[in-house]
Formats: structure tokens, sequence, C-alpha cells
């Protein structure tokens, strides 16, 4: 008789755990990255009253199955969804982040690292990315490189990942070293008239190393006895509106005669006559009053004027910075204007220069068993001895991605968790019976005394 109350109350506790666990998994269903819980029950040791025989032919019995009584019921494990994916919630926020596969954000909290799928990631005072709770998320940094001054991807060890770090606010400003001239110009202009001023202006603008920008003023004067000579000299040098008093510009190369190019085109098709000069290129060199090239023009400016017309349209002569293919254009200092995140973990920053730099790249972890992490609160996991090592990755590696503006929500399917509510429900309401049970039976045999 105590064996039946002893298994009723067995089977009471164990039915109360998986409640407890179910009672969890529904209070998180709007968790994000939640994975949700089974309880999975396994029958108690037996006592066998009677060992098993077998047949016996010089007695000529057969033979007789053991007789055991079993003791009841105990949590043989509880076990956690770890692979079933929860459904995605579009946030539009940059940071909140997806992983689209079986791997985990590595996080770090206190010195130690932890493993999570939930990704409402937020940044905090020092521009670092990181969990509700405060952890950094983990993964490879960026940091200049003193030859090329390129943002390069540290990869020699795991970082907190910083996205409004200082180094990363600005880009640093390079020089112009091309600049590419076109336009046209007509010998019918009223400018070259005798009572106009006898010459035409444009201004090349440049920006220098230290992302300053810089105007060189160039005069076009005509040549009176023939519509198809002209000369381009440099006139001054602006910063703005102002003119550099102490600053020139000096012109060099081929087909330059004193401080003038001369231009010849050809009076048929009107395009730059080659076989009356000898190339298409000069430089400029920005000085100061000593001739001395300025510190922050280290090198020339190299001019291609080819795109230089002469007929019988509008005198516009402009300039571009940059070559044919856009080299050499030089840039100002950029300033961080925007941030994405890709589908491999990197963060691109984009600057109001023109550039654009990975500033970190969001790493990721998986586990020969993820089912043997070890919840730990505040959505995280931690490794055990059952989970293995955690490979630290980048997310391609094994052909997932990781999607911004995403949240992977809670795995719990409230169908199921009502279904083995009621089961779980009914298996106490059952055992507590046995309880009831036995009790009478126990009480009807103290009453034979009477």
């Amino acid at each position: 008789m105590m064996r039946s109350l002893y298994s009723g109350v067995a089977g009471l506790k164990v039915h109360q755990t998986r409640m407890d666990v179910i009672g969890n998994n529904i209070a998180n269903v709007n968790t994000v990255g939640f994975k949700s819980q089974t309880v999975n029950f396994s029958e108690l040791f037996y006592q066998t009253t009677q060992a098993a025989s077998g047949p016996n032919a010089e007695t000529s019995t057969g033979g007789q199955n053991a007789k055991q009584i079993g003791l009841g019921v105990s949590v043989s494990s509880i076990s956690t969804n770890i692979t079933n994916e929860g459904g995605s919630q579009s946030t539009g926020n940059l940071y909140d982040l997806k992983i689209n596969g079986s791997s985990f954000f590595i996080i770090q909290q206190g010195g130690t690292n932890y493993y999570s799928k939930a990704g409402n990631f937020t940044t905090d005072g020092y521009g670092n990315l990181v969990t509700p709770s405060g952890g950094y998320v983990m993964g490879y940094t960026a940091a200049r490189d003193a030859a090329t001054g390129d943002m390069v991807l540290q990869t020699d060890q795991l970082r907190p990942i910083s996205v409004y770090g200082e180094e990363y606010m600005n880009t640093d400003p390079a020089q112009t070293t091309e600049v590419t001239m076109s336009g046209n110009i007509n010998s019918e202009d009223d400018n070259f008239g005798v009572n106009a001023a006898g010459y035409v202006t444009t201004e090349m603008h440049v920006y220098d190393s230290l992302g300053n920008t810089y105007s060189v003023m160039f005069r076009i004067e005509n040549d009176d006895t023939d519509p198809t000579r002209y000369t381009m000299s440099p006139m001054a040098v602006y910063s703005g509106n102002t003119q550099l008093e102490n600053v020139s510009a000096v012109i060099s190369g081929d087909d330059v005669t004193g401080d003038s190019l001369e231009l010849v085109f050809d009076g048929t098709t009107g395009y730059l006559d080659m076989t009356a000069m000898t190339s298409q290129n000069f430089t400029i060199n920005i000085v100061d009053d000593a001739n001395n090239q300025l510190a922050s023009f280290a090198q020339d400016i190299n001019v291609d004027f080819s795109g230089l017309k002469c007929m019988a349209a509008n005198t516009d002569v402009v300039s571009e910075k940059g070559n044919a293919d856009k080299l050499g254009t030089g840039k100002g200092v950029g300033t961080m204007i925007e941030l994405g995140i890709q589908t491999d973990g990197k963060i691109v920053a984009s600057y109001d220069n023109g550039d654009t730099a990975v500033i970190g790249q969001i790493l990721v972890a998986s586990f020969a068993n993820a089912a043997g992490l070890q919840k730990e609160g505040d959505n995280l996991f931690s490794s055990t001895l059952n989970s293995g090592d955690p490979n630290v990755k980048d997310i391609t590696a094994d052909g997932e991605t990781m999607s911004s503006g995403v949240l992977e929500m809670s795995n719990v399917d409230l169908a199921d968790e009502f279904t083995n509510m009621i089961v779980t429900q009914r298996g106490y309401q059952a055992n507590s019976r046995i309880i009831t049970t036995s009790d009478t039976m126990i009480e009807e045999l103290l009453s034979l005394k009477r």
C-alpha cells in the first residue's frame, strides 16, 4: 500500500515540474530570442519480487517472467528547443539583428563570454554595441593602417564592437592630383573684343592634403592674328572668396612658354591640333612667394586639357577633379553620416566626402550540441561540457546570413503549450487520486480491527 502512495507523490512532483516549465514558456511567449523547453519523464527503478526463470526440460516446467513493482516516475530531462527558429519581426531599427541559421551572437558580460539569439541591441555612451542589460556584442573591430590610412579589420582576437568610436567618426582628406579640363573657347566671344577685357577666365578647384579647398583662376587669351591660337596662364589662388597674396600657381610642362600654356586648335575640326602641340597635359604647382611648393601640396597637380575645343558655341571652360577614371580627385575631411550592417555582419560607415569604410564585423558562434547550452537569464546561454566548445566564425562560413532591422522572436507554440497544460493537469489530478484512493484503502484496512 505504501508503494502506491509514494508513486502518487512522485507523479505529483514531476507533473508540477512540467507545469512550471509550461508556465515559464507561456510567460516568455513574447521574449526576443527565447527558446522554449520541454519536460520528459522516465520510470523509476523497480522492486523485483520474483526473478525471471527459464524453461527446465528436466523438471518439465516452463519459464516465468520476473515480477516487478514500479516505484513511480522522475524527470529524465528538461530539453531546450534550441534548433527551432522563432518567427521574424520587422522593426526597421538598424541595430535589431537576426541570425538566419543556428549560430549565436557572442555577448561579453562581466568579462565572460555568453551566447544569445536575441539581437535587440543598442549603443552605450561610448558608442559600443550592447544588449539591453549592458553586455558587449563581440566581433572584429577596425584600426587605421599607419601606412595607408585605411581602416583594416583586426582579426587577431575578439573585441567589443564599437560603432561610434572617436576613430570612426571621420576619414582622412587627400590632395587632388588629377584634374580634367573641358569645354569650348569661341574666338568670337565678346570678351576677346578690343573694347572688352581681352580674355576669359575659368577656375580650377582642388583639395590640399589637409582637406582645404582652393581655386586657381586661369586667364585665357586669344592671339589677335590667329583665332585658333590661345594662351592659358594662372592668375591667382583663392581660398573661398579670398585671394591668397603670398601664394601663386606655377604652370609647367610641354607647350608652356614662360608662365603660359600655348593652345593650338585645328581650324577645320575645332579640336586641339596635336601636330602643332607636344602633349595634352600640363602640371600645376601651388607655391609660396619663394617658389617653394606648399607643404599641403606635396604632389603636383596633373591637368588633362584634351577635352577643350574651339567651335562656334558659347565659351564655357570647366574643370573637374580627377582624371577620366575619376582617380586623383582628392577629398576633404569625411564626417560619418550613415551606418549599415551587411548580411555578413560587417558594419559599414558612410561619410559626407564619399568615403565608405568597414569599421567592424559581428562574429557568431556555433556548437556541436547547441541543446547542451545552459540558460543564464537575460536571454543568454553559457557553454557546458556537453555543448562543446564554441566555434567562433564569420557568419557566412556555413552559409548563414544576418538581417538588420529584424528580430527573432520566441519559438513558443501556444497551441502545444495549452495542450500540454491540459495533459499535465490531468496527470496531476490522476496522481492525486492515487494518493486519496490509497489512503482510503489504508483506512479500510485499519477498520478491520474494530
